[in-house]
């Protein structure tokens, strides 16, 4: 039987918003942050993080610097006794970038990509699945999946998200979250009570 997921944007939403990470030691987890991966694999769902790093494309740092600091996240998230079961990145850009980076692509949320990539590559039920995410690009990737639920957080970017650009998208998510904390257990409440 497939499992379910909770896909986290990675910036603004597992980590503080800080703009382009250009060093590792940058990158800080919110607080909960732990906890939210650990209440999502207590339940024997997927934690996955899909995000969006386009500073590589950019030219704001090479890619040994997003991958390093994607190792300094499951550091972090193991010294804090938990983990991802799987990361996904896109590091395109549709218009900016050098060979192999410059590319209209399928995985750049709010393109579905790299939920549908998880879940193949995890046997995930997207239809039972949730994200959560600090932009309306986040939703979208949500919705495009077929996800059973869509949370939009007032970190990160969120607060001025849903303030300037509500009114520019055909995607609204299904729950707006104060916290991470906040964000998990309108999940679980959804899970337990069915849609």
């Amino acid at each position: 039987m497939s499992r379910r997921a909770v896909f986290f944007d990675r910036d603004g939403t597992l980590c503080r918003e800080v703009g382009y990470i250009n060093h590792p030691e940058r990158l800080e987890l919110i607080d909960g942050a732990v906890e939210a991966i650990e209440a999502v694999r207590e339940r024997d769902w997927a934690a996955v993080v899909a995000t969006n790093q386009a500073g590589v494309a950019r030219g704001y740092f090479p890619v040994h610097v997003l991958d390093e600091t994607m190792e300094r996240l499951h550091a972090l998230l193991a010294a804090g006794g938990t983990r991802l079961d799987r990361a996904y990145v896109c590091a395109h850009h549709p218009d900016l970038g050098g060979p192999g980076f410059r590319r209209r692509c399928g995985c750049r949320k709010p393109a579905p990509g790299m939920l549908e990539q998880a879940a193949r590559d995890l046997h995930l039920d997207l239809s039972r699945s949730f994200i959560v995410g600090d932009t309306f690009k986040d939703v979208g990737a949500g919705r495009a999946a077929g996800l059973a639920g869509v949370v939009m957080l007032r970190t990160g970017y969120g607060r001025g998200e849903l303030m300037w650009n509500s009114a520019r998208t055909d995607h609204w998510p299904d729950f707006i979250a104060d916290d991470l904390a906040s964000a998990l257990e309108w999940i679980i409440r959804r899970e337990e009570d069915g849609p």
